[in-house]
């Protein structure tokens, strides 16, 4: 009954039957890929259309995972653990302030010779506000002299600490000590462009990324087809510094953002990979299938405030919302060992003293188990009071809002039980609503919207990496909170001289945030995936980028 019930939608939802490995001609713009019997053919599902692969403008997992395939930064980190990439070695001077890399020998897509100024080059432009790099922000940490000044328009590009000493030779240079410095170069946005690529094309900045005729890269792929809405296709780069180790010929990328449409596709064997399944199907899968995975991730996923809406300036009304919600049930209707968050940084960052800081931070009065009923309606009455109204008034009041969330089942799942619990602990009815990814980042990232999902993995192993991005005009700071008691404690954070200092400021950095609450933490994340048993060698990060570069196809 359940082949059935696959067969049936997947020729509804219009899923060829093709056996994996046939030969197939994929015909995307501006080239046509045409695979044989003999190339090893790997069919991945991206999920939805990456806004960006352009390496120094990317800010979305999606993208992140395609820049993965197709650039190599100074290290990779697999599994936790940072490798050589292009760097083969590298030195951190006595005094901790001066970090030199030392380059392999490699070469772009095209055949000509990669360098330290390419570096160099690429790290100017993502900084480089003309750029409008979405995670710009992230130099502020990174400590690198005038990076940031930079950044903020108030210093010059010649006067930043990254030099290319010799063609294999970078040498940067910081304002302090950095300790997670190395591993956070792994992170797309320090991957090297090539810059007659980036300026080939006039227009929109990052065109040039999708265009495979004008495209350079020096991964493990290169983009030889792109599909607007439909897909794209990577093949091979015979110029990778390690192609010898790379087995992949061809990966053929869709964009299916609907994930009972991917999962069919991975049923009736013409996906390999894919990045979610249906909520339903969780539970079965995780007894039944040596094909699934779960892993845990660095993240926390909540839900915005939008602090510039009048009636969320009252703290009890953004508590009481926060009390009212079951998350213990939203993780088990998920089922996918998601765990209720109590606070924004989720557990598995270590502080200087070993321990887990996300626990150590506490629960800011937050019932994992199940929502703080009670107290939500006796906050929401006092909110009413504040605001001189009536319960039933405020109840009006809240019902106008609606909650936005992206095209996607378990996000849809998770807004309907949210409403729910609104709704039978409040009497407040929410409306809901969905966009495209694509338009659900801008509306986010504008502020048009009332409540909307949010969702932040960390890009390196600090709990800054999660707190930064609420730091005042943080381009991800999405529920627009400012704060000058937290963006002090940022500062002071990140320009300790001691591990001491700058976790005790990061703690204190927490409880400033959870005690404003512009943001009600709902779970903290996991990495669902399915990959078929025959697809052997893949990796991936413990901040959850996939890395294909060392994957084959068992036969």
């Amino acid at each position: 009954m359940k082949k059935l019930f696959i067969v049936a939608l997947a020729l509804t939802l219009g899923f060829g039957l093709s056996a994996c490995g046939a030969a197939t001609t994929t015909t995307l713009a501006n080239t046509t890929t045409t695979s044989t019997p003999e190339d090893m053919v790997l069919n991945w599902n991206i999920g939805a259309e990456p806004l960006t692969i352009d390496p120094g403008l990317n800010g979305a997992s999606d993208g992140g995972d395609v820049i993965s395939q197709t650039f190599e930064g100074l290290v990779r980190e697999v599994n936790g653990v940072v490798q050589p990439g292009i760097a083969e070695t590298w030195e951190l001077s006595e005094d901790g302030l001066t970090l030199t890399f030392h380059l392999r020998h490699s070469q772009w897509s095209d055949g000509s010779e990669l360098t330290a100024s390419d570096f160099v080059y690429a790290w100017k432009r993502a900084m480089n506000p003309a750029t409008a790099s979405e995670y710009a922000w992230l130099w502020e940490y990174t400590n690198v002299v005038g990076a940031f000044d930079v950044v903020n328009g108030e210093g010059s590009l010649d006067d930043v600490g990254v030099v290319a000493t010799d063609a294999y030779t970078l040498t940067v240079s910081l304002i302090r000590p950095t300790v997670y410095l190395v591993s956070l170069l792994a992170f797309n946005h320090f991957m090297p462009v090539k810059q007659s690529a980036v300026e080939a094309v006039g227009g929109e900045e990052g065109a040039w990324a999708i265009n495979p005729e004008l495209v350079v890269s020096n991964g493990a792929f290169v983009l030889t087809g792109y599909q607007l809405g439909g897909g794209l296709t990577l093949e091979k780069n015979e110029y990778f510094w390690d192609a010898d180790n790379v087995q992949i010929d061809i990966i053929n990328g869709k964009f299916i953002d609907d994930v009972a449409s991917a999962y069919v596709g991975f049923t009736m064997g013409t996906l390999d990979y894919i990045p979610d399944v249906p909520p339903a199907l969780v539970a079965a899968l995780k007894v039944e299938s040596p094909e699934f995975y779960i892993f845990p991730l660095l993240g926390t996923y909540y839900a915005n405030f939008n602090m510039d809406k009048a009636l969320f300036e009252n703290k009890n009304l953004r508590l009481a919302l926060t009390y009212a919600i079951d998350r213990e049930a939203i993780c088990e209707a998920l089922s996918g060992g998601q765990l209720p968050a109590t606070g924004f940084v989720s557990g598995g960052f270590l502080d200087n003293e070993g321990n887990d800081f996300g626990a150590t931070s506490g629960t800011y009065g937050i019932d994992p188990n199940q929502g703080n009923y009670a107290q939500a309606v006796t906050l929401f009455a006092a909110a009413a009071a504040e605001l001189s109204m009536s319960v039933a008034a405020l109840q009006a009041a809240v019902g106008e809002m609606t909650y936005l969330y992206n095209v996607s089942a378990a996000h849809q799942l998770v807004a309907e039980m949210i409403q729910a619990s609104w709704n039978t602990v409040l009497g407040v009815e929410v409306s809901i609503d969905t966009q495209i990814w694509a338009t659900f980042q801008n509306t986010r990232r504008d502020g048009l919207y009332d409540i909307a999902r949010g969702g932040w993995l960390t890009d390196y192993m600090d709990p800054s990496g999660m707190l930064a991005i609420f730091t005042t005009e943080n381009s991800y700071n999405d529920p627009n909170y400012s704060s000058e008691a937290y963006d002090t404690l940022m500062e002071e954070a990140m320009t300790a001289t001691t591990a001491a200092v700058h976790f005790a400021k990061l703690y204190d950095a927490l409880d400033v945030l959870m005690n404003d609450l512009p943001i009600i933490p709902i779970y903290y994340y996991t990495d669902i995936l399915m990959a078929k048993s025959y697809l052997k060698g893949w990796e991936r990060s413990i901040l959850g980028t996939i890395d294909f570069t060392r994957a084959y196809i068992e036969n």
